[in-house]
């Protein structure tokens, strides 16, 4: 699948860091999930879960580097350690963890590293960065599942890794693509 992305340089607004909050508290208890996915450009990353039944928010957002509280402006010199990624939060009574993952991996090219498609620099490496044990167990058998479809061996670059810090976007990146 080829995809576009077009930069369009806009002022920034300050980003928030993603914190426990009521939103937090009523996903809990309404039983929804998270699952975070990089697969380069966030604005590129949304659309596919936002068309997935079950999927109740998506949240762009940076994660897997060092700098808290990053901007778009610093993400994109690649020197914060950050890629973009999608925060999905999701119904598992409808979407399984497994679906979001047969998703993401038909949405990135798990053979690139530090690129997808259009967009260049570590900031928008493939990743899943998973929220618990049962995901990072799902994640890495859909990774050998996926190599196994795609006849390669020991080439794909796709990070797995616990997710640490998940800093929500600026607003004007939140369903940029609609």
């Amino acid at each position: 699948m080829v995809r576009f992305c077009f930069l369009i340089l806009v002022s920034s607004l300050t980003a928030s860091a993603f914190a426990v909050d009521r939103e937090d508290e009523r996903e809990e208890k309404d039983g929804f999930l998270r699952a975070t996915f990089a697969g380069g450009c966030f604005w590129c990353m949304e659309p596919p879960f936002d068309k997935i039944n079950g999927v109740v928010l998506t949240t762009a957002g940076y994660t897997g580097g060092g700098k808290p509280n990053p901007s778009y402006e610093e993400i994109s010199t690649g020197n914060t350690g950050h890629t973009e990624a999608v925060q999905v939060v999701y119904d598992p009574s409808l979407v399984s963890y497994q679906e979001l993952l047969q998703t993401f991996w038909r949405n990135v090219d798990p053979t690139k590293a530090d690129r997808q498609f259009c967009d260049v620099g570590n900031q928008y490496r493939p990743g899943i960065f998973y929220h618990d044990e049962t995901q990072r167990l799902e994640a890495e058998r859909s990774l050998l599942g996926a190599k196994r479809k795609l006849m390669i061996e020991g080439s794909f670059v796709t990070e797995i890794t616990p997710l640490q810090n998940f800093y929500r976007a600026e607003e004007y990146h939140q369903d940029y693509y609609k």
